[in-house]
């Protein structure tokens, strides 16, 4: 990466780390009043632009990967004949991310079909910064919109779940989700030693396979029953490699073994309780290869007897670009550990708000936050040497049958 732009990277973290996303008095009235449960009920990345400013790994999967999509583009072939061509962009946080991949595949689609109108409907949970979206697609915030370059194009949005029906049956040309997919509907069960499925073993760990399994199955059937014939699915999800890689975890320190870490260290310090600790679980199922591909390929699955068939598959591992800075330019550990720590807050904080007694007051919950990810930044900053978010993906291109 540029050292330009890491460096403006670097002042956005120093300056907003601490910036108010969504009010914690929301989420705690949200939560006592208990009117939405699983996953839906907290989940959300950081909001006002945080979250595709620190978590610009994600952006670099869908950029390096953004031929995938033009190629199941131009396999479908869509005819030029003025309906409507439908795109959808599901679990797609502030729409900062994927903005650059987007603007290849409309400028694509307009010129295979300038008769017809495109539609682009950004989807996520109900908590999800859409405001911010907006203001990114009209040019409001510092990224660079593709709306002005792409004639006859209608954004919209919709705070719906992927697990759910999005739209109506046979509309979607085309389907996206990248690094969202191995978010659950909800978290089966508590870990009694570990704050994620990966860490998990026994009946707990079970527990999440048959869940992601669920769900996995569940997701595909909604948008094989959404796409037309001859519509495709492009799918980036994160998931366990054939060396057995995982986001975070590639050899050197175990990202969520850390999480789990330093979220027990406050739980023996007394600074959140025990029960807090314990019902602190990531909504999260990191599938293989083969636990993708099996209701693609088993003919006597409702996803397979539904019409969805497999057209590719690989796996693949981006570097965490914070790790290959520090490795290869600056060598500077704290100026690591300042631009490290946002990328990881930036997705995982919901997920340890969510655990922490409903309870406590804003004030409170943010300082246990603070302290949390300070103990984790401190300690990178004392022996960076292993720590990296790499990050490592399952690549799925599918498409309807007639």
């Amino acid at each position: 990466m540029a050292s330009n732009v890491l460096a403006q990277i670097y002042v956005f973290n120093r300056t907003k780390v601490a910036l108010s996303w969504r009010s914690n008095a929301d989420i705690n009235r949200e939560m006592s009043m208990n009117k939405v449960s699983g996953t839906a009920g907290f989940m959300a990345m950081k909001g006002d632009g945080y979250y595709s400013k620190a978590t610009i790994g994600a952006k670099h999967v869908m950029d390096k990967a953004a031929s995938l999509v033009l190629d199941a583009v131009a396999r479908m072939d869509p005819a030029d004949d003025g309906s409507i061509f439908r795109a959808t962009d599901m679990g797609a946080a502030d729409g900062g991310t994927s903005v650059d991949l987007w603007r290849r595949v409309f400028r694509d689609v307009r010129a295979r079909v300038p008769s017809r109108p495109i539609e682009m409907i950004y989807t996520d949970l109900p908590r999800n910064d859409f405001a911010q979206v907006f203001r990114m697609i009209h040019g409001q915030t510092d990224i660079n919109s593709y709306y002005p370059e792409i004639d006859d194009l209608y954004v919209f949005a919709s705070g719906t779940s992927f697990h759910q029906n999005i739209f109506p049956a046979q509309t979607l040309d085309l389907g996206f989700s990248a690094t969202a997919s191995h978010y659950i509907s909800a978290t089966p069960c508590n870990i009694s030693d570990h704050v994620h499925m990966v860490g998990a073993s026994g009946a707990e760990r079970a527990a999440f396979t048959r869940q992601g399994a669920a769900d996995w199955e569940t997701m595909l059937l909604q948008r094989t029953r959404e796409l037309k014939s001859g519509g495709r699915l492009c799918l980036f999800n994160f998931g366990i490699d054939e060396e057995g890689r995982y986001l975070g975890n590639t050899g050197g320190v175990s990202m969520f073994d850390m999480f789990n870490k330093f979220w027990r260290d406050l739980a023996d310090d007394g600074v959140i309780t025990q029960a807090e600790y314990l019902n602190t679980n990531f909504p999260q199922h990191y599938r293989t290869v083969e636990e993708f591909t099996a209701p693609l390929n088993d003919k006597t699955s409702p996803v397979y007897k539904a019409g969805l068939r497999l057209e590719q598959v690989e796996t693949r591992l981006v570097r965490c670009p914070f790790e290959q800075d520090f490795t290869e330019n600056h060598r500077d550990a704290a100026r690591f550990a300042v631009e490290y720590l946002p990328t990881l807050r930036s997705w995982s904080e919901a997920t340890f708000l969510g655990g922490l007694d409903a309870g406590r007051d804003e004030a409170g919950r943010e300082a246990i936050m603070n302290e949390f990810y300070g103990r984790y930044q401190a300690s990178v900053a004392a022996a960076p040497e292993g720590h990296a978010m790499d990050y490592v993906h399952a690549y799925l291109v599918c498409r309807k049958e007639a």
